[in-house]
């Protein structure tokens, strides 16, 4: 009994989430502050005034919390401001560039002019050298550029955007990967929350068969190796109680950490582990939406537009530029540091500025070859991630269609078991039957239930995985 319930409950919390490559819904939600308990509170039981809160959650408010405290939203929601400011940094590029600068030299060693011999200013047969300037030299200087045609310019802004669309792909493959791990992770819970119910409701069955076993056992209508069997019987029994319980706080601190909710608060969950079947109509004509709507698919459909963003980047390296130019000087020479003494000259200049790149060792035709080789390593991946989805889409249904019939077997079987045990009790009283028997009947019975909850369980897991891979919305 005790390795059947740890194994379902492995089971059931075993599942994590993917971590997207990327790409919720958009970045307002993953941008949004964390909900504080102030807003958990419209939910709230309490037994009295001074008991401890404890925080009542449906699945909808769940998956709520989670786009607005999950790290990974959060993170997507930085991914996406990110964008927007290279955005704005990429125009600012095409804006008129301003700098001003000032400098101050001290010369040790004046400069010197060379004066060419048998020249008017110097008839002599030799060179003349004459020292030019003053000791201490001051500057400043004010320049003024605007790019007037930069083929990679306009490259550089096209991809800025490409990059914005495909952050906000992730944003949306995020929201929706946590949202997939909401799901699965309040099942769990609703499933080890079954469980410790199976587990109580066995071992309530084994202390009252105890009792019986014991009085008949007293009057001497009830054999000892009986008494010793339903003994052992609640022994057994309440250690997988014990772990079931310890089993439910796991998935519930899982839960916690999911939404970004400190792990002292206490909540509960609100809603049953029960089938939501989706017709079977629907899930034929959704799942040929597949590679229309997976987010992670426009992802990586995205990528590619901004690595062809990238090939473009790189070609413009084989066009020109142009920039227009001014620049303003006012400098001074002297050899004190009387400035008032000082005599200043001004200097302006505006002009065009053509750059023509004529040859760099070929670098710029082995970038293009390396953005284009990135590029076609994502279109492999694309096709490769395609194909992968329509299995994908496979597994699921086929793993719904699996548990929905589970859930019917199980549905009878319950009934069957719930018989059995009422059966068997009835002939242990009567002294037809025996207490390996009703033992027997009990575990069957608790076996049949837990196995109805897992099938349950695995339909709506199935189901969160379909949802996600399609991108159906209810």
């Amino acid at each position: 009994m005790k390795r059947l319930i740890l194994f379902l409950f492995a089971v059931a919390i075993g599942t994590t989430y993917p971590q997207n490559p990327g790409p919720g819904n958009n970045s307002a939600n993953a941008n949004s502050t964390a909900v504080t308990a102030d807003k958990l509170n419209a939910k709230v039981q309490t037994a009295d005034s001074s008991a401890e809160k404890i925080y009542v959650l449906t699945l909808n408010d769940a998956i709520s919390i989670a786009r607005k405290n999950n790290k990974d939203v959060l993170i997507a929601g930085q991914d996406m401001s990110k964008a927007e400011a290279q955005i704005d940094e990429a125009y600012g590029n095409a804006f008129p560039q301003l700098d001003f600068t000032a400098g101050y030299q001290r010369f040790f060693e004046l400069p010197s002019l060379f004066i060419a011999p048998n020249t008017p200013f110097n008839q002599s047969p030799s060179t003349l050298t004459m020292k030019m300037g003053a000791n201490n030299s001051f500057s400043t200087t004010l320049s003024l550029s605007q790019v007037l045609f930069s083929a990679k310019l306009n490259s550089a802004i096209e991809a800025a955007k490409e990059y914005s669309k495909v952050s906000e792909s992730n944003v949306q493959a995020t929201n929706e990967d946590v949202e997939l791990a909401v799901k699965k992770t309040f099942y769990s819970v609703l499933l080890a929350k079954n469980v410790v119910d199976v587990s109580r409701q066995s071992l309530d069955l084994a202390k009252a068969n105890y009792e019986n076993v014991s009085q008949l056992y007293k009057q001497g209508m009830a054999a000892e190796f009986d008494f010793l069997r339903s003994e052992v019987q609640v022994a057994n029994t309440e250690p997988a109680l014990s772990q079931a319980e310890n089993n439910l706080v796991l998935a519930l601190n899982a839960l916690k950490n999911l939404l970004g909710i400190d792990i002292s608060k206490k909540i509960a969950l609100q809603g049953a582990l029960e089938m939501e079947e989706v017709p079977a109509g629907v899930i034929e004509s959704e799942s040929k939406m597949v590679l229309e709507r997976n987010s992670t698919l426009k992802g990586l459909q995205a990528q590619e537009q901004l690595l062809e963003k990238s090939i473009q980047i790189q070609k413009a390296d084989y066009y020109p530029s142009l920039a227009a130019i001014g620049q303003y000087q006012y400098q001074s020479q002297d050899n004190t540091f009387k400035f008032s003494q000082y005599n200043w000259a001004s200097t302006f200049v505006v002009g065009l500025q053509l750059s023509f790149p004529i040859f760099n060792g070929m670098q710029t035709k082995y970038r293009v070859e390396q953005a284009q080789i990135d590029k076609d390593k994502l279109v492999l991946n694309r096709q490769k991630f395609e194909d992968g989805l329509k299995i994908q889409i496979e597994n699921a249904k086929l793993k719904m269609s699996e548990a929905k019939q589970r859930i019917g077997a199980q549905v009878r079987s319950v009934e069957q078991a719930t018989k059995a045990v009422s059966i068997a009790e009835v002939r242990f009283k009567n002294g037809l039957g025996t207490q390996v028997e009703l033992i027997d009947a009990q575990v069957a019975l608790t076996r049949t239930q837990i196995n109805k909850a897992q099938a349950v369980y695995d339909y709506l897991v199935s189901k969160s995985d379909w949802e996600r891979l399609s991108g159906y919305k209810k």
